[in-house]
């Protein structure tokens, strides 16, 4: 496996443990999906950055960036971004990576 790709299975841990124990609860009538996963990623350090066709995106130290889209319906997801997904039964958010 390539440092980049380590770098980035590292990345999407630490969002992963993010989203799961947030520093504040998504409150679905409070604020959107987008701008909770938002807060909470740059609240972890991340550089969260505007993103044309995703909902965001996270720019690394490198200049790399690593697109996101929200959801809360965890069907036909586009396998060209990570989705941040909120299960609304579960009142939690997954991650779901990137299918390369």
């Amino acid at each position: 496996m390539t440092t980049n790709n380590q770098q980035a299975m590292q990345m999407f841990q630490v969002i992963e443990e993010t989203i799961k124990k947030p520093p504040i609860p998504h409150e679905p009538y409070k604020q959107s999906l987008k701008a909770w996963a938002m807060y909470c990623l740059r609240d972890r350090g991340f550089k969260v950055v505007y993103a044309e066709k995703a909902d965001f995106a996270i720019e690394t130290r490198s200049g790399e960036k690593f697109y996101f889209k929200v959801t809360n319906i965890a069907d036909e997801l586009d396998k060209a971004f990570s989705w941040i997904v909120w299960d609304n039964t579960t009142k939690s958010a997954n991650l779901v990576p990137i299918q390369s």
